[in-house]
């Protein structure tokens, strides 16, 4: 049987499954929700022994960046789900009264998740908690380029829910191409803008609608009045996360002449301190997904001035932290995502240079200021568009529930993170409820005055 053939079963086997009605209840999502934490509870070890295999992750780091995630995801669903589920009232306008108005909430039906291989299980499920919670069935396809998360992901979902409310496909682009020619009622994708591309195009063929979460590079801005030590170690902690394989990672650092030398020294001192030896860095700083990978970020790194690091590890694929000089705008580096622990530091005299800078490039995933400046501040903030981001700070933005996450243009479309993701698989139903007991004349034929206009205060709430 091919994978086509079987693909599409199970999608079928879902879509009769939420016809059915099993998924509708609020008190069935609620369990199913509490049934995810169990296992992934039951799982922890396995996930995190996962991380350590396909990333080199460590338990302190998988933990913080996967699974703490995940469970505060889950935490706040939980406790808001009746609420967001909820009805709400609507105004009428007078040409509509007597009447009531509201939305209702109601799943898309059965859901694809793609998710990638950086953050191979936090972005399997906190998509899938907000599908659970907003009543789908869903088919979740993990990143083949984490084969151990991705089997770890398998066992979780199949301990918890039946294969024809969740199911997971393993496998590469065979299996993703498979999926993409299944007509689902929501895609959400998690990966690079050229394959969110491909996404996009299948999805047209069934119009079905897309969330598309990608990344591009996402630069930082140190302005001469921030604090330079913090700068630098805030800056090297959103480098150095997951050796920087984050969809938000700075991507290159632009700094005001008049503090880089000074917050270069920050930053060498900062790195000397966060990873103090070899041994440390072979046992506790992640790895480059796969030989493809490193070398496509080694290619990057070559023929640059650079400052810190340089050194990369073939046997262990690991790549230390490079700080890289004035390079070439025009250049590898500073066109394609960089997605490795590697940072070119560009510096500038104006602040309306580092402006003109970023806009002049596709809008970011993230943006990241430093500065105790609140006229800097208003100006970036007023001035440049970007999925989101922190001042004086880098990633944490992403880790709370109550912000949500997404891009704009290049680096994608749609949003997610707590009431967000909620919403994001959920289609809203407008409602009008008119009375029976009034009927206002002036909307049927025949019109007393033809050739006039209503006034307009009929239709305004």
């Amino acid at each position: 049987m091919s994978n086509s053939t079987i693909i599409n079963k199970i999608v079928e086997k879902e879509r009769i499954y939420f016809n059915e009605g099993h998924t509708l209840p609020i008190s069935a999502r609620i369990k199913s929700l509490k049934l995810l934490e169990t296992s992934i509870r039951n799982n922890e070890d396995m996930i995190l022994s996962a991380l350590k295999s396909d990333l080199n992750k460590s338990r302190y780091e998988g933990y913080m960046t996967e699974l703490a995630i995940v469970f505060c995801e889950l935490d706040h669903t939980l406790k808001n789900i009746k609420h967001w589920a909820r009805p709400e009232r609507k105004k009428v306008a007078l040409s509509q009264a007597p009447a009531k108005a509201k939305i209702i909430k109601e799943p898309y039906g059965t859901v694809l998740i793609m998710a990638p291989w950086n953050y191979p299980f936090q972005l399997c499920m906190v998509p899938l908690i907000g599908a659970i919670a907003a009543g789908n069935t869903a088919v979740v396809k993990p990143s083949a380029y984490a084969p151990a998360v991705s089997n770890a992901v398998c066992s979780v979902i199949s301990e918890a829910f039946p294969p024809e409310y969740v199911s997971v496909v393993e496998g590469g682009r065979e299996e993703n191409n498979a999926l993409l020619e299944q007509h689902f009622d929501y895609i959400f994708f998690t990966g690079s803008p050229a394959v969110g591309k491909t996404v996009m195009q299948q999805a047209a063929n069934n119009l079905t609608p897309v969330t598309l979460e990608l990344g591009g590079k996402s630069p930082v801005i140190a302005e001469q009045s921030a604090d330079i030590k913090k700068t630098a170690k805030r800056i090297l902690f959103g480098k150095l996360l997951n050796a920087g394989q984050t969809c938000v990672a700075p991507d290159y650092l632009l700094v005001q002449n008049s503090i880089k030398a000074e917050l270069i020294n920050e930053i060498k001192n900062h790195y000397n301190t966060m990873i103090p030896d070899t041994k440390y860095k072979r046992e506790n700083f992640p790895k480059i997904i796969n030989k493809k990978h490193f070398d496509r970020i080694r290619q990057l790194m070559e023929t640059q001035d650079i400052l810190i690091g340089g050194n990369t590890y073939p046997d262990t694929l690991q790549i230390e932290f490079t700080l890289v000089n004035e390079p070439d705008t025009e250049s590898s580096l500073m066109q394609e995502e960089i997605f490795g622990p590697v940072l070119p530091v560009i510096g500038f005299d104006d602040i309306n240079e580092a402006v003109n800078f970023v806009k002049s490039r596709p809008k970011p995933l993230a943006l990241y200021l430093f500065t105790k400046d609140k006229s800097v501040e208003k100006t970036i903030l007023k001035n440049l568009s970007f999925g989101g981001g922190c001042v004086n700070d880098t990633v944490m933005h992403l880790s709370s529930p109550h912000l949500p996450f997404g891009g704009v243009g290049n680096s994608g479309m749609g949003r997610y993170h707590g009431k967000e993701t909620f919403e994001t698989f959920s289609h809203t139903k407008s409602i009008l409820k008119k009375s029976w007991y009034l009927d206002i004349p002036v909307r049927y034929h025949p019109f007393q005055s033809p050739d006039k206009k209503l006034p307009e205060w009929l239709f305004k709430k």
